[in-house]
């Protein structure tokens, strides 16, 4: 390794070289050596080489410019890690001794140095402070996929930024391509995304501009577009893109003059364009939302009415399984709710008694 990145050195010093505090050069009076340590001109092959040999500078241009992917966004995902733009050299390696960690959605992505040489690690953010040998353990990025399809209870998991994520696994010693890699299995195309944004590039679809492209099944979507279709749509950003539900943070709105009413979210990551599991969400609602509305009479009492409220957040925050069977005062309790089934409805289950007209 030692002779590969000063042999890099040495046939790119020609071209000079201009990173991270490290000025290198050939001219027709030697090589010039430049760091925030030393200064050196007039230096022949062999002094450079010695140098060289002996800069933290020289192995982090070498990481930079032969083994961390030169993809863009990649290569910024990791400068960004390691605080590329906020510290120099000798402060980031001091910090890499010990390892630098960051959160991306709900991973716990971590750099470290050892000898000279980066190694990464990727787990859930819940495990950060949970010892290695305690998690199940991963070598092959695409293990990240399997490990994406399904949360703690087995469930799967339709939408990858849903924060459901499971845990108990750890990938404890990657590369930085075989790392960039893992982290776009668990959260696809974010990194990508990420960057477009940071470079002022992030290409938005619009819901208008999305749904015009639905065609079968979707086609029916398109009805939205019309009366109150922009109130359709608020109601299912409501619904699927709040923090709760999704990581990443909206930039799409009704269309390009239009914005949503409803918050986009805070997510690190932007999201460009409404998801699958947002069409079809809006696919099956707008097929509902056709139904002639008919007059049902029903009578609760008032602690009834604010529990059947109750059961409905609990539900639409995924708090219901939270509540536990001894919290009877808890409108969304178990027993309570069956308390109410008992009462109100009939043999057939019909609310009040009162059968659904089609």
């Amino acid at each position: 390794m030692d002779g590969e990145y000063v042999d890099a050195l040495v046939a790119t010093a020609p071209d000079g070289i201009a990173f991270d505090d490290l000025h290198v050069a050939h001219e027709s009076g030697g090589y010039t050596f430049q760091t925030p340590d030393v200064d050196h001109s007039g230096i022949d092959e062999e002094t450079l080489r010695t140098v060289a040999a002996e800069s933290p500078y020289v192995r982090n241009w070498y990481f930079w410019h032969a083994t961390a992917p030169q993809k863009a966004d990649r290569w910024a995902f990791l400068r960004w890690l390691e605080g590329a733009e906020q510290r120099d050299v000798a402060e980031r390696y001091d910090a890499l001794a010990d390892g630098v960690s960051a959160t991306w959605g709900e991973l716990h992505l971590t750099v470290t140095l050892s000898d000279g040489e980066r190694a990464y690690s990727v787990r859930h953010r819940a495990d950060a402070d949970v010892g290695t040998s305690a998690l199940d353990t991963h070598d092959d990025p695409l293990d990240a996929r399997e490990i994406a399809k399904h949360d703690d209870d087995g469930g799967y998991r339709p939408l990858k930024t849903a924060p459901s994520l499971q845990t108990g696994w750890a990938f404890p010693a990657l590369s930085a391509g075989e790392f960039v890699t893992t982290v776009d299995a668990f959260y696809p195309a974010t990194i990508a995304n990420w960057h477009r944004e940071r470079e002022g590039e992030l290409d938005v679809n619009h819901w208008r501009d999305t749904v015009d492209r639905q065609t079968g099944i979707y086609g029916v979507v398109k009805t939205w577009d019309r009366g109150d279709g922009y109130e359709h749509v608020n109601w299912v950003a409501e619904a699927c893109c709040d923090d709760s539900q999704c990581l990443k943070r909206r930039e799409w709105q009704y269309d390009e003059e239009t914005d949503l009413g409803v918050d986009g979210g805070s997510g690190e990551f932007p999201c460009r364009e409404p998801c699958s599991l947002v069409i079809a969400g809006a696919r099956q609602w707008t097929k509902l939302e056709g139904e002639t509305s008919q007059t049902y009479e029903f009578e609760l009492t008032p602690s009834e009415k604010e529990q059947v409220e109750a059961i409905i957040d609990a539900v639409a925050d995924g708090e219901a399984e939270d509540i536990r069977e001894a919290d009877i005062y808890e409108g969304a309790n178990r027993y309570r709710a069956r308390f109410l089934r008992a009462k109100l409805f009939d043999d057939e289950g019909n609310l009040g008694g009162v059968e659904t007209e089609q």
